[in-house]
């Protein structure tokens, strides 16, 4: 299949931060980088979009408290969200800002269009109403009577609203649901959108507040602001052309492949979104990933929560990579995870020292030392521990591409790490300290060398997606060049060429003191 065959479109949720950015607003995005990332390899067209939620009475609430308009607010917003997508290497493709004018005209038309054609209608709406989440609900979707999103405290709000008829496609949801399984993801989220909304009865929504001016205005009723739900998810197809002079893109890349997200707001991606999709005549996306939370002592990472963990301070600290493989690797996707120092110098110490970096260490330190610091001579692969380490490498790409293929990132980690681990009982299975005594065995310890070498060059390949700078540090030591922008090169163990001459230099990870570390950071 040619490149412009495969088209690969992956979206993150709008980012919004009322304080000081931390690591949970990383997750998301480090995923969805991996999952971009890995399918550019593959030898997909690929559109990675991200961006920030810039409307709402929330802004417009801390900007005032700031002393500051909401256009400041917003835009100091997307400067500390991009500076930290700079920071963790994100490779998105695009940034929408819901502040963005051509964003803002086209919602204006989505919103006109349903109007038109009878999905939106006036009316005056009194319910619960959660302020933090900016969400109303009706009292049999209270939990304790406070939000089910947030479990904080809710008020009785009485307003004048434009409302969206989410109640015609409930019958048309559950068909959804029925016919495409995949749709939503993990599993375990189906029945909850199912049994708790959709089934007890779906009620219109209310798209639009007379209460916040910090909007999209409606264009014929200029009192009413476009509420976030049609002006956030719109960002979808806006930020592809969807309704605008040029299409190009948007005919391109939609319907989305994966929206991916946290578990707070999949209802808002798996019921609301689809129905406005429908509503519009448009395809729907093939999936929504509705992720677990990154948990912090328990409890999700939140500045109101008081779990903040500083992602400059981590990279600072331990780098870049360490970071987005305990991201990546130690959150099993789709359940919550729980962050701390101690399991982030452990999985730092178990895996990225000790396993990858000692592999590294070792196998070039006896490459330098007993063939002058150059590759030798490839074996026939007739030995069959040599035979055992050629097909797990050569199967690696394929197994790897599988977990990802299913979104399950940390699994396409374990498949990398596996080859790891196989390499270094390898290392003791073949004794190469034993091997270096005899000089009749030279033939042999070049074999096992160039076998180590050669696997080290698979694991960087199929590593970059993920640790992009530790793979490249690999192919430094390897004398390599550039790690390759395709998976071309893992068809065939075999390739690294005999005389290629390679470098130990600093090792990748060195490894921490554990009570050390902690004690050293009490104490900061």
């Amino acid at each position: 299949m040619k490149k412009q065959d495969k088209k690969f479109y992956i979206t993150t949720p709008l980012y919004y931060s009322s304080g000081k950015l931390h690591l949970g607003h990383c997750y998301t995005t480090v995923v969805c980088d991996s999952l971009a990332r890995f399918k550019r390899k593959d030898g997909y067209d690929v559109f990675f979009l991200t961006g920030t939620d810039e409307h709402g009475q929330n802004i417009a609430k801390r900007a005032e408290e700031k002393g500051i308009t909401p256009k400041e607010f917003v835009d100091n917003l997307y400067r500390d969200i991009t500076d930290l997508w700079s920071l963790m290497k994100i490779t998105y493709d695009k940034f929408i800002r819901t502040t963005d004018e051509y964003h803002e005209e086209t919602v204006k038309k989505i919103f006109t269009k349903l109007y038109e054609q009878g999905d939106i209608y006036k009316a005056e709406y009194e319910g619960w109403y959660c302020s933090p989440c900016e969400s109303f609900w009706a009292e049999s979707q209270l939990e304790d009577g406070k939000c089910p999103d947030c479990h904080r405290e809710v008020s009785r709000a009485k307003e004048e609203s434009y409302f969206f008829r989410l109640s015609k496609y409930g019958d048309k949801l559950l068909k959804l649901y029925e016919k495409n399984p995949e749709f939503l993801q993990p599993k375990s989220r189906v029945n909850e959108m199912v049994n708790n909304f959709i089934k007890p009865g779906l009620q219109d929504l209310a798209v639009s507040r007379t209460s916040v001016s910090w909007g999209v205005p409606v264009p014929f009723d200029n009192k009413h602001s476009i509420y976030v739900w049609i002006d956030a998810l719109a960002n979808y197809l806006t930020a592809l052309g969807y309704m605008s002079d040029d299409e190009e893109l948007f005919k391109k890349y939609w319907p989305a492949d994966v929206h991916m997200m946290a578990k707070e707001i999949v209802r808002f991606h798996s019921i609301i979104w689809p129905s406005l999709l429908m509503a519009l005549d448009l395809p729907l996306p093939k999936h929504v990933y509705g992720h677990g939370w990154l948990l912090f002592g328990g409890d999700k990472m939140s500045k109101s929560k008081g779990n903040v963990v500083d992602p400059y301070f981590l990279v600072g600290r331990y780098g870049l990579d360490a970071i987005r493989y305990y991201l990546l690797r130690e959150v099993p996707f789709g359940n919550d995870g729980v962050f701390s120092i101690k399991s982030l110098l452990g999985r730092y110490n178990d895996d990225l020292c000790n396993s990858l970096g000692n592999l590294v260490s070792r196998t070039i330190a006896m490459i330098e030392k007993n063939f002058d610091g150059k590759v030798p001579a490839k074996g026939n692969f007739k030995d069959s521990l040599d035979k055992e380490l050629k097909d797990m490498s050569e199967c690696l790409i394929g197994k790897v591409r599988e977990a990802v293929d299913g979104f399950n990132v940390p699994q396409a980690l374990t498949e990398i790490m596996a080859l790891v681990y196989r390499a270094n009982k390898y290392i003791d299975e073949t004794t190469p300290w034993t091997l270096a005594k005899d000089l009749e065995q030279k033939g042999r310890l070049g074999e096992v060398l160039y076998n180590l070498a050669e696997v080290l060059r698979f694991v960087a390949v199929a590593l970059s997606p993920f640790l992009p700078d530790t793979a490249q540090s690999i192919f430094d030591k390897l004398g390599l060049g550039k790690v390759p922008d395709d998976f071309d090169s893992l068809a065939r163990f075999g390739g690294l060429e005999e005389g290629t001459p390679v470098t130990k230099g600093k090792n990748l990870f060195d490894r921490i003191n554990i009570d050390e570390e902690l004690k050293k950071l009490e104490e900061e």
